[in-house]
């Protein structure tokens, strides 16, 4: 049987995405890898952290054995060559298209998922390119409402809003943006997790959800009645809760996953927890897409001591959801479909 061809991008070129996904290339992971970047780029970074790797030109044909050491490549041509730990805006259209080539191959039939190394977002900016991260860009790409998910083996949790101020979040969440991206989570939960009736605990923007109103009154005016609207369609939804004490183990036995209203209420909980184990999952694309949840590393770039970790997890939470895709197909109607692995539905969120 044809292994599931993976499209890996490598991320920022003079950040520690190259040298991962050599590592990542010399494990015996049972995917046909295709490392979307220059050529060149991964045979320095071989280099530097002393692992070698085999490159093949992709021809698009499909594999039944992958052995570790190797890595297919679609070749897209840096603008200048990297320097370690110093991003040049001059690669910042290398790095876009080597994105639009995974969203595209994906879309196309392709590629079986798209698995994403880091990038600098400021030097994407620097070169005068307005942008704000991989979710964004493969959202505008696919014509696609989405919402990003992070998860370890322990818990699932998705924003209400990304790369945001704080200070503009309770203007971001409004009735219809919360109820879009709680249909979002929840169609996506069933769909990518097996889980027929997912129950999702939703946080509240402010100190202990409002404190009835006496620290906030966004979760009587928006929070709550979305919550109720979506309840009467059948949703499990709880919460509006405190941010404070919803992360305890004990509580996050209840849900299978945690919808947190900014970017900060919720990744220091799991970089603390399962920092290498962490994967950012894109939920609403018409394709899977995975990525690290770990930046560009600039201070290691170079020096062949990045930990692989994340990147492995990505792509093996990437092969899971094209297995589960592929059950999907063939299997029982939906409702009967049951999810396997870490992120099952007993386990935590």
């Amino acid at each position: 049987m044809p292994l599931p061809r993976l499209a890996v991008t490598a991320g920022e070129p003079a950040g520690i995405g190259p040298e991962l996904l050599v590592r990542l290339a010399g494990t015996s992971l049972p995917a046909n890898l295709v490392a979307i970047t220059d050529r060149s780029l991964l045979r320095r970074a071989s280099s530097r952290c002393a692992v070698p790797v085999t490159l093949i030109d992709d021809d698009g044909s499909d594999i039944t054995e992958r052995q570790p050491g190797t890595l297919r490549v679609r070749h897209v041509p840096l603008a200048v060559d990297e320097a370690p730990g110093r991003p040049d805006p001059r690669n910042a259209r290398h790095v876009l298209d080597t994105l639009s080539e995974a969203a595209d191959g994906c879309m196309a039939g392709r590629y079986a998922a798209v698995v994403t190394a880091p990038l600098q977002k400021a030097s994407i900016n620097d070169a005068g390119i307005r942008f704000s991260g991989h979710t964004e860009f493969f959202a505008e790409r696919a014509h696609a409402e989405v919402v990003m998910m992070l998860a370890s083996p322990e818990l699932r949790v998705a924003l209400a809003t990304t790369h945001l101020p704080l200070a503009a979040v309770p203007a971001a969440i409004t009735s219809a943006t919360l109820m879009r991206t709680l249909r979002i989570v929840h169609a996506e939960l069933q769909t990518k997790f097996g889980l027929a009736s997912p129950r999702i605990a939703v946080l509240g923007i402010n100190p202990h959800a409002g404190e009835a109103g006496h620290l906030g009154h966004e979760e009587i005016d928006t929070l709550i009645p979305v919550i109720e609207a979506l309840r009467r369609e059948g949703m499990q939804l709880i919460g509006p809760l405190p941010a404070d004490t919803a992360f305890v183990p004990a509580q996050r036995k209840s849900y299978d996953a945690v919808l947190a209203m900014y970017h900060d209420q919720a990744l220091p909980v799991l970089k603390s927890e399962a920092f290498d184990r962490t994967v950012n999952l894109t939920l609403g694309l018409p394709f899977i897409r995975t990525s690290v949840d770990h930046g560009t590393a600039l201070d290691l770039a170079g020096t062949g001591r990045g930990d692989p970790s994340s990147l492995i997890a990505a792509a093996k939470m990437a092969m899971d959801l094209v297995a589960r895709g592929a059950a999907r197909s063939s299997a029982s109607p939906r409702g009967e479909e049951h999810a396997e692995g870490p992120l099952s539905p007993e386990a935590s969120a």
